[in-house]
């Protein structure tokens, strides 16, 4: 392949090198130079221009791509036409990603000219997903270089295993503190993963944690024609003799592993009873995120076997993330064996919704609503208190004089909420292991209700995130750990952090409350009127 600069005359059959902008012409990268294109040149006035030509045994960049791409295009693989010197590859059906890493690293160390990207390896796709591309670096490549990557790539590198389990059963073991409801919610979110592979759980049992319950459940679900049986433990499993595996060999079932070096998902367990998998769940499976359970469940879906040596190879890229719930360090408990919380009252809003005056500033019981707010929260266990002020700022902070307060300045108050939550959070000093985010128009919140609040903060047992919760309503002071002190910091607009409490539902700590006190907030003259009354 020749390469360089030539008059426009000459570059008549070259391929443009770069995109040329000169006066009225455009002429893009890639473009095959024609009478026509000489003449626009010639009109410009453009003296020289960087061509390609291709060479007696090359062959184009989009030729090159498109036969390479074809022969690694497996089962259940559609490759689209090449353009630019690309050939992308899409998954023709939902399924999992199986590729033939040897033939991907044959094809890239051909030539510097060759590239071939995809997925990671067992990877669930959905139809219509790009799973691999076949790049050319340059406009044209020689012939025995394409047919080298040809002979690399042998037949079939990428293809979809389509998902052939569809019937799942699962058991639930029972402990005492377990609740209904955590069960409820594994299974909506066990549904939930299930259902892009288009499986279902057709029948589900929830029995004691004992070997005989739990051997007796498998093997009816087996019985009413489950191809997969997934067991979520009332309790880890801590060992091969544990429950669930003497349940699953019991049943004359076998254990293939324990234990996976993916994090969240360690303490996976995969048994069999027959040709049918049966999976003890880790903890981390009762939760929508990503962990090492998907991996495993995904491909067994697909009628993947999944043996110990994948199960040990998943090391390198299986730190998913940090658990939040697990105490940090596990070794160094606070050293008086308490946690010192902070409460952030925030007192920086523009009251739009009483249609003028500052609510904050309204009256109530001959208090000022904002001082009533701020004294409970001195008068809990609270360390310290922070008062985030904007609006009307100087006559907040009048109101609560002679409390003892820190005050912080939201300058952006007019943003919206999240400005002065982030506000309230930059001024919690350190040594400080978590905040309580308190509404200053919120009057009901008491003193009790924020120790209880603090009491039920357990970072050790993975309470990291206290509500106040009354008929399944969450409502608010709601306390934060300082773990989550970054993610409040990224809060935008006049929106709170209710989907950071779904997004780490498994840090979240409920505290029962009676009444009204954690929902009734004064943010109209009519809710000011019915609370005097009140």
């Amino acid at each position: 392949m020749k390469f360089g600069p030539a008059s426009p005359s000459e570059a008549i059959g070259g391929v443009t090198v770069h995109t040329l902008r000169k006066g009225s012409l455009v002429l893009k990268k890639g473009t095959l130079i024609g009478p026509a294109e000489v003449e626009a040149l010639v009109r410009e006035g453009v003296k020289e221009i960087v061509v390609v030509r291709l060479e007696p045994g090359d062959v184009s960049e989009d030729e090159a791509a498109a036969d390479v791409a074809k022969v690694v295009a497996g089962e259940g693989i559609h490759v689209d036409r090449a353009f630019t010197g690309r050939a992308n590859l899409f998954a023709a059906h939902a399924g999992v990603l199986v590729v033939d890493r040897a033939a991907v690293d044959r094809i890239n160390e051909i030539d510097e000219a060759i590239t071939f990207a995809t997925l990671p390896a067992y990877k669930a796709v959905v139809e219509g997903e790009m799973v691999g591309t076949v790049k050319l670096i340059p406009f044209g490549v020689e012939g025995r270089l394409r047919d080298a990557a040809v002979k690399a790539a042998g037949k079939g590198a990428l293809s979809i295993a389509p998902y052939v389990v569809k019937r799942v059963g699962v058991v639930s073991t029972l402990l005492p503190g377990l609740a209904p409801k955590v069960i409820d919610k594994t299974l909506r979110v066990t549904a939930e993963r299930l259902a892009p592979a288009g499986a279902a759980i057709i029948a589900e049992r929830r029995v004691p944690h004992e070997q005989a319950a739990l051997a007796a459940a498998i093997k009816e679900l087996l019985g009413l024609g489950a191809e997969l049986v997934i067991v979520f433990g009332a309790s880890a499993i801590a060992d091969r003799r544990d429950v669930i595996p003497a349940a699953i060999t019991g049943i004359g079932g076998a254990i293939d592993h324990f234990g996976m070096p993916v994090d969240p998902g360690n303490l996976l367990l995969i048994g069999r009873a027959g040709n049918v998998p049966v999976l003890g769940a880790p903890g981390c499976a009762r939760s929508p995120a990503e962990n090492g359970f998907d991996w495993v469940l995904m491909r067994l879906l697909a009628g993947i076997k999944v043996t110990r040596a994948e199960l040990t190879a998943m090391g390198v890229g299986g730190l998913l993330m940090e658990i939040v719930t697990r105490p940090q360090p596990r070794a160094q408990p606070e050293a008086d064996g308490e946690r010192h919380v902070a409460a952030v009252v925030l007192a920086a809003g523009r009251s739009t919704r009483m249609g003028g005056p500052n609510k904050l500033l309204a009256e109530l019981g001959g208090k000022k609503l904002v001082r009533i707010v701020t004294e409970q929260a001195l008068a809990s266990g609270a360390r310290e208190v922070i008062v985030v002020t904007g609006h009307q700022a100087e006559l907040v902070e009048q109101a609560l004089e002679g409390l003892d307060v820190r005050f912080a300045r939201n300058p952006d108050f007019a943003g919206g909420l999240a400005s002065s939550v982030k506000a309230g959070i930059a001024a919690v000093p350190d040594g400080i292991d978590g905040a309580v985010v308190c509404l200053g128009d919120m009057p009901m919140v008491s003193a009790d209700l924020l120790d209880r609040l603090i009491q039920a903060f357990a970072p050790d047992r993975g309470n990291l995130i206290v509500v106040p919760v009354s008929d399944g309503r969450r409502g608010n002071p709601v306390l934060w750990s300082r773990r989550f002190f970054a993610e409040l910091m990224t809060l935008d607009g006049d929106v709170g952090a209710r989907h950071l409490i779904a997004k780490h539902s498994e840090a979240v700590a409920e505290v029962p409350v009676d009444g009204d006190s954690a929902f009734l907030d004064i943010d109209t003259p009519q809710a000011l009127e019915a609370a005097r009354r009140g």
